[in-house]
């Protein structure tokens, strides 16, 4: 599995703009900062750290970690500042990109990350936030449940975290991008086939005129 999720996560990284301010969530997205040249990029944090790292393994400070608690690095020139001021600058649009996990997301391209009605899990942390005010936003997840169940619904039947829409899907087998009024199927991952996708995804999508040669 975790394999897999380093490929996902490597996927997303082609989906980054050079010299973008990037937050990374919680799980598969945090993964991403092993598949990035990090002197092309910038890594935020919402716990207020502009200037996240790989970590040094012999050189591990416990008080220096990402909004997950997960010990991170410090870059040259990093900077550090209160939470407050990091929200200030993920709600005033200074974040490029956010990469999200999610636990579904709708043919609509809403997506709820944040709570399971019954079950007790992280809650919404800085995702609402992101999602308003990230310029880009990209999820990455496995495209079923533990349970095999679509992750990509019709309708999200998990709270929503915002009416914003994300702009890309990468999960284990496929990646979609939002066209015009629906999600496009651009790309297959791994050994996917169209029809491994469609038998998995529950909401409607067009298919890109290049994977249908």
């Amino acid at each position: 599995m975790t394999n897999v999720k380093y490929e996902i996560a490597r996927r997303a990284a082609q989906e980054l703009p050079k010299g973008a301010i990037i937050n990374l969530g919680i799980g598969i997205p945090t993964l991403i900062a092993d598949c990035i040249d990090e002197s092309e990029y910038v890594l935020h944090t919402e716990n207020g750290l502009l200037g996240v790292t790989k970590i040094d393994e012999e050189n591990i400070d416990p008080l220096i970690v990402n909004a997950g608690k997960i010990p991170v690095g410090e870059a040259v020139g990093s900077s550090y500042f209160s939470s407050a001021d990091s929200f200030a600058m993920i709600r005033g649009g200074h974040v490029d990109v956010a990469v999200l996990g999610a636990l579904q997301i709708d043919e609509t391209g809403k997506i709820a990350n944040w709570a399971v009605p019954g079950k007790d899990i992280l809650g919404v942390g800085g995702a609402m936030d992101l999602l308003e005010g990230a310029k880009k936003i990209i999820v990455t997840t496995m495209h079923t449940s533990n349970s095999g169940e679509p992750k990509i619904v019709k309708k999200c039947t998990y709270p929503i975290t915002s009416r914003r829409v994300a702009d890309v899907i990468v999960t284990d087998i496929a990646v979609f991008k939002w066209r015009g009024n629906e999600y496009e199927l651009v790309d297959l991952l791994g050994n996917a086939t169209l029809e491994e996708v469609a038998r998995k995804t529950e909401a409607h999508y067009r298919v890109a005129s290049h994977l249908q040669q």
